[in-house]
């Protein structure tokens, strides 16, 4: 099996922690982009950055940043449909595409490959653990994506990747057996942020 692309959705604007951008937030003295970028592993080029609406960011050599798509949509939605656009303008109509949420610190390592192969024939398969789950950390098929870029610009397209993950039938992956820890958690109070610090200290 050859490489997934992947989008690293990061366009939320940390408003619960100061309005700072939460990819330069650090945990265990490294950048969220930098930590989720080293956990996803092996993927095609170029790595896809999702940094919301407005002007893309300057990104490291092999990354490309694609900012939302213009539309009554947002977040995170807008950004997996900037990233399915601008392959389709590299004439990439096929394949797996993973996404993931930039303020998941402890995303298991080797990402990409595991969701790649968790994917198996459906549409679309979201990580979980135990009752949560979390649609941005997900692997799709490009080509079921094909349409998504138009409705998200016109407003006809599903209003949340949750709802996109129940339209298409999504498969759900959990990684329950593996870590003691969820690999999830997520960044979005300060309370978040001292805790996930405290973590990466006990490791």
């Amino acid at each position: 099996m050859s490489a997934p692309y992947a989008v690293i959705i990061a366009g939320g604007r940390g408003q619960r922690l100061g309005g700072v951008r939460k990819g330069d937030l650090r945990i265990g003295g490294v950048r969220l982009i930098e930590r989720v970028r080293l956990a996803l592993g092996d993927v095609a080029d170029p790595l896809l950055l999702a940094p919301g609406p407005g002007e893309a960011p300057e990104t490291n050599s092999g990354t490309l940043a694609v900012p939302d798509l213009e539309g009554p949509v947002g977040g995170p939605l807008a950004g997996l449909a900037a990233a399915v656009e601008a392959l389709q303008r590299k004439e990439v109509q096929s394949g797996i595409l993973v996404s993931v949420a930039v303020d998941t610190p402890f995303l298991p390592q080797g990402f990409a490959a595991a969701m790649a192969v968790a994917l198996g024939d459906a549409a679309a398969v979201y990580a979980a653990r135990d009752e949560a789950f979390y649609p941005p950390n997900a692997a799709w098929r490009i080509e079921a994506l094909s349409a998504l870029p138009g409705r998200v610009r016109d407003g006809t397209s599903a209003p949340s990747l949750k709802a996109l993950h129940r339209q298409l039938d999504a498969s759900r992956y959990d990684w329950r057996d593996r870590y003691e820890h969820d690999p999830f958690a997520n960044l979005n109070t300060l309370a978040d942020l001292v805790a996930l610090q405290r973590r990466a200290r006990s490791l």
